[in-house]
């Protein structure tokens, strides 16, 4: 991760990620934290492990704001982290902003972990 202002740190440009895809960048001791940006350009951020086995959710396939795990196909909502139904557990989000193209982290919550 990069510079930090005002209880923010920049992670990368929107650009930087795909469309539908996600970007990981290392959440110090939280583990590795995966971007996504979705068809609509929302962005969210989530642990890069799914809460079934500990799949990289980032490897998986985006479908509006849902990711579907690599392993076993675990579907996780990106605004909560949590599986949905029938899947139950969650994995960790993280607040995120977008500025001027700049995507910035929540320092007080990579620091709470």
């Amino acid at each position: 991760m990069h510079s930090q202002t005002s209880g923010w740190v920049y992670v990368t440009k929107i650009d930087e990620i795909p469309i539908a895809g996600a970007r990981v960048v290392t959440g110090g001791k939280a583990g590795p934290i995966a971007i996504f940006r979705t068809a609509d350009d929302s962005i969210f951020a989530v642990l890069d492990k799914c809460p079934h086995k500990g799949g990289p959710l980032s490897q998986g396939i985006v479908n509006g704001h849902a990711v579907t795990c690599p392993l076993h196909a675990w579907n996780i909502n990106l605004s909560d982290g949590c599986a949905i139904a029938p899947d139950s557990g969650c994995a960790r989000s993280y607040s995120i902003r977008c500025e001027s193209g700049d995507v910035l982290l929540s320092v007080a919550e990579l620091a709470s972990d």
